[in-house]
């Protein structure tokens, strides 16, 4: 979907869902030049977002409570390997690694996060712990890591205006609005 299909659709609606929000964000950032018309659509949308026209629907809030007790793990042995040795361990790649072969424990309040974790220290201790290992070992037999490797941003759900704002200062640092009422269509019928 295009930007301006989903400006179009987020004023028709009211609102603004994640899976938009991320589309706008990813067309952004793979295009190498926006078009006016999508300059013109950004704006559109970030007018309508600050004056509540259009509302921002909020992420669903959850954790997966597998994911601090693996990097608990990870951190704890990563420390204790680069304290005696020369290496240097990605912690990612190996909470990634162990988290590919656990279970997930997702809550959605502190009270069911405090039983995930009560519950995967009895009975899930010894495979977090297990995966783990697997994952430093393997991580020790891997060369390093290629240069061309992007490691992955991080896109919180944090403020929308302010993201928006942020990825069309990177996309055209020198941009200026047009003036709005001297704006003319491009011909497109010339070659």
């Amino acid at each position: 979907m295009s930007i301006e299909k989903i400006v179009e659709q987020a004023l028709q609606d009211g609102y603004l869902t994640p899976a938009m929000e991320a589309e706008v964000g990813r067309i952004c950032n793979t295009a190498s030049e926006l078009s006016i018309e999508e300059y013109m659509s950004l704006d559109r949308l970030m007018g309508a977002l600050l004056t509540g026209e259009v509302v921002v629907l909020p992420r669903k809030q959850f954790i997966n409570v597998m994911e601090e007790l693996v990097l608990s793990e990870a951190i704890a042995r990563v420390a204790e390997i680069e304290a005696t040795s020369d290496r240097t361990l990605d912690v990612g790649d190996i909470a990634a690694y162990a988290l590919n072969r656990l279970p997930p424990l997702y809550a959605t309040t502190e009270e069911g996060a405090n039983y995930q974790r009560e519950r995967a220290k009895k009975e899930l201790q010894v495979l977090i712990s297990k995966q783990v290992g697997e994952a430093i070992s393997r991580s020790l037999d891997r060369p390093s890591p290629f240069p061309e490797r992007q490691v992955l941003g991080t896109t919180g759900g944090g403020d929308v205006l302010a993201g928006l704002s942020k990825m069309l200062e990177d996309i055209a640092p020198s941009y200026e609005e047009p003036d709005r009422d001297s704006y003319e269509e491009p011909d497109r019928d010339k070659p």
